[in-house]
């Protein structure tokens, strides 16, 4: 196969993932989308986390949310627990990496806030862990996942919702990933501003 084909693959892969994903998660996200502004409207906040190109995501949705998608509107509060490379950091140093973002929840969160987790297996300790302190924070959690779910889809509870796109690869999923944090930006946005 030259390069050529080869690229034409990977969006022909590309494009049946997200195909295949869009009917099978469509109302999970309508759900998430309806969950997150609720608690926008209830003066409530999200917190956003992930590892790898999962963290690029977070902080990519909190950007969407802190100051506009594609219509102009105040900002809404979202905080991406990746981007403070110094807190992350000490708190790997000092306790354990799987506590990164359950320190700054248990320091962050409050009742009725969201926890946006985003992960392609469902199985990093420090998401695990994430979610355990949400928990103790009285938060709900919103999982945008990949494949089977992993260990993490067990900890949801009723009221928590799990976004899962399967595919054949990580990057795959991934890719679907982007569109599901747009498809609820959008959501958001017009449930809070209509047409």
């Amino acid at each position: 196969m030259d390069l050529n084909e080869r690229v034409i693959k990977n969006f022909n892969e590309s494009i049946r993932t997200s195909t295949d994903a869009a009917t099978a998660v469509a109302a999970t996200v309508v759900a998430a989308a309806a969950t997150m502004t609720e608690a926008l409207l209830s003066d409530r906040k999200i917190l956003a986390c992930g590892n790898g190109g999962s963290a690029a995501d977070a902080q990519h949705f909190s950007s969407e949310m802190l100051n506009r998608f594609e219509t102009e509107r105040p900002g809404l509060p979202a905080i991406a627990l990746t981007a403070d490379g110094p807190t992350l950091t000490s708190v790997a140093n000092d306790y354990a990496y799987e506590q990164v973002f359950a320190k700054q929840i248990l320091a962050l969160g409050q009742p009725g806030d969201i926890l946006f987790v985003i992960t392609t297996s469902g199985n990093s300790a420090n998401l695990i862990r994430a979610v355990e302190a949400a928990r103790e924070r009285d938060m709900l959690c919103i999982a945008l996942n990949g494949q089977d779910g992993g260990e993490l889809a067990s900890l949801l509870q009723d009221k928590d919702i799990n976004i899962c796109v399967s595919g054949p690869s990580t990057a795959r999923v991934q890719e679907v990933h982007i569109i599901v944090i747009h498809c609820l930006c959008d959501l958001i946005d017009h449930q809070l501003l209509g047409q």
